[in-house]
């Protein structure tokens, strides 16, 4: 630093200007720099690729709900139970993730309509530790699916992580089967349980409640798997086709149903609950 940024940055009375950073975004896709207010009003989507941007549990509720929905209270669980610590204590890489991000957790569930259809709808957040799957977030999960009980109506999922968390160990684990069990129960209740799924989702929440939907809709080019690419090369030792696990590519091959562009996605959302959610009698 030298000393002209130095004086500069200790003057209070300067006022603070806007920057490049904060009126370009460079997409990460086709590298293009887009201006941000350009890319924001395209809900976050390249203007020239049409590469689907990560965005945050907050924004992607206000996308898929009409106005006025309620976000639901986070769950409280015990933390850090296993006082597990690598380069950094786990307490602390939670402390720095809330900072970053408004909710506690990496799940948040919200109740209100979509296109006047009542929902329940849980939303990952790549954001917080790479959305990744511990007691906090199996247990919001579980309680958007007991609101959704409750109320009589459908459960949307959004999903995007990076796995289950390491810092939580089997118990991290031990999520995958208890969402499971609440995806059966919403079954057994004729209640439609619908799957978003966005860039990335991988690991253990692929391998549990990310394909258990009745309906599984995928962002274009969303990242859509359980072990990595090259995890899965060493293994078999072949070289994977173009696009594999993308969303597309599960499509093509029957994992998926549908891929859905994020400005159709929120009207895409409404047929198919108000096709699959129950009726009430006249």
């Amino acid at each position: 630093m030298n000393w002209f940024t130095r004086v500069r940055n200790s003057l209070p009375f300067v006022p603070k200007r806007t920057t490049d950073d904060t009126l370009w975004i460079k997409c990460p896709s086709c590298q293009e720099m887009i201006f941000a207010q350009e890319y924001h009003e395209n809900l976050d989507v390249c203007p020239r690729c049409e590469h689907h941007g990560r965005i945050s549990a907050d924004t992607r509720l206000a996308q898929l709900f009409d106005p006025g929905f309620k976000i639901l209270p986070a769950p409280v669980v015990k933390e850090d139970p296993l006082k597990f610590r690598d380069t950094k204590k786990y307490t602390d890489r939670l402390k720095q993730a809330r900072a970053k991000n408004p909710h506690n957790d990496a799940f948040t569930v919200a109740e209100g309509k979509v296109d006047s259809i009542p929902a329940v709808i849980g939303v990952q957040d790549f954001g917080f530790m790479g959305g990744s799957m511990g007691m906090a977030v199996g247990t919001a999960f579980c309680q958007g699916a007991e609101k959704a009980l409750k109320k009589k109506c459908p459960y949307v999922v959004v999903t995007a992580a990076g796995g289950a968390r390491m810092q939580e160990g089997i118990l991290s684990l031990m999520q995958m089967p208890k969402a499971t069990v609440m995806t059966r129960r919403l079954k057994q209740a004729g209640l439609p349980y619908i799957v978003i799924l966005t860039d990335p989702t991988t690991g253990g929440v692929t391998a549990s409640y990310a394909m258990l939907g009745d309906v599984q809709i995928a962002e274009p080019g969303a990242l859509i798997g359980f072990a990595g690419q090259r995890v899965i090369q060493d293994t078999i030792r072949e070289q994977l086709p173009d696009g594999f696990q993308r969303a597309e590519y599960l499509h093509k091959h029957g994992m998926i149903d549908m891929v859905v562009h994020r400005s159709e996605l929120k009207a895409t959302l409404a047929t198919v609950l108000d096709y699959l959610a129950p009726k009430k009698a006249a």
